[in-house]
């Protein structure tokens, strides 16, 4: 089964590729993820207009770490001439930014409504004038993630990658859900199988990547190039690790035990305080810290805990008494 992955000019260690997430692949969770095997990570998106006007918020999102690369830029946006100029004027001259993506598939309200992300879904003339400006004077590979279609009375995912494909872009990865799902139901397979077999561009398949063996299925039934995992990293960045042994015919799982999930919990912790102000940084780590611990025995006491402290050496204090109880 293939296990590496081409795109553009870029070529990744593992086809498995870590997904755009906001409030989750920060640079510290990257970082983790790409220790994991992952072959490319994404920064959390990055609003083209915010760069545009120079605003202080967006341009921190797109600290990166030397480790982290290969990554890929996620911007959003719907308007091509302000999405070109900033691709011209702030990320062509970045040289630790791989590749450029363009979310053409999130589904949040506050997003939709200035009609990015997957409004674009509806607007594939306009997606590719935005693909087509991009590529003309970008420096890097430009990829794009979409959804199925905007509801199930407009799947057109297929029509709307060739159209993607044909303004030049170098990879798409496709969710099998419309925006109308959001992360309900279940994600069609079939769709980003279809996908596949009508571009000649890689295509990475997501949704619904909780366990080793979902990336074998999609694999098998869609002959994707490359898997996106998303929320099934969230507390358990190891599903990356055994992602990549089972595409290599490694059945050897890596089972982390809960002194694994306390000592990433706390490391986490430690990596995430020397980017950010330490009270935020605890802030931050109160939903990893529950992902983490989500499924431990008798961890609901200590999630309360941790849901009060400020600081990191406290936190570290209480799971340390949590790893002796679950002993």
């Amino acid at each position: 089964m293939k296990k590496t992955l081409k795109i553009g000019s870029v070529e990744l260690d593992t086809n498995v590729v870590l997904a755009p997430m906001a409030g989750v692949t920060d640079i510290t969770y990257r970082t983790i993820c790409k220790e994991m095997g992952a072959g490319l990570v994404y920064t959390e998106m990055v609003s083209a207009k915010g760069l545009y006007y120079k605003d202080i918020k967006t341009k921190k999102l797109m600290k990166t770490n030397e480790k982290n690369r290969p990554i890929a830029l996620q911007i959003f946006g719907s308007e091509p001439d302000i999405m070109s100029y900033v691709v011209e004027n702030y990320i062509n001259e970045r040289k630790d930014i791989d590749i450029i993506d363009v979310n053409m598939g999130c589904p949040t309200p506050k997003i939709v409504k200035n009609g990015d992300g997957s409004a674009l879904m509806k607007s594939p003339e306009l997606a590719g004038r935005i693909i087509n400006k991009i590529k003309k004077i970008s420096t890097k590979p430009v990829t794009v993630k979409i959804r199925a279609g905007w509801d199930s009375g407009s799947i057109n995912a297929v029509e709307f990658a060739k159209v993607l494909e044909s303004n030049g872009a170098d990879m798409v990865a496709v969710h099998g859900r419309t925006r109308e799902q959001f992360y309900t139901g279940k994600a069609d397979y079939n769709i980003i199988k279809e996908v596949k077999e009508n571009v000649s561009i890689p295509v990475v398949g997501n949704g619904d990547i909780y366990t080793p063996q979902d990336a074998v299925n999609m694999m098998e039934s869609t002959k994707c190039d490359g898997i996106m995992v998303a929320r099934g990293i969230l507390g358990n960045p190891w599903l990356i690790k055994n992602i990549v042994k089972i595409l290599s015919g490694d059945y050897d799982f890596y089972e982390p035990s809960p002194k694994d999930k306390i000592e990433m919990t706390k490391r986490h912790a430690l990596m995430l305080t020397e980017e950010l102000d330490e009270r935020i940084a605890i802030l931050e780590m109160r939903k990893f810290a529950a992902w983490y611990m989500k499924g431990m025995k008798n961890s609901s006491e200590t999630r309360n805990k941790v849901n009060k402290i400020t600081k990191t050496a406290e936190l570290c204090d209480v799971l340390d008494e949590y790893m002796n109880i679950c002993k």
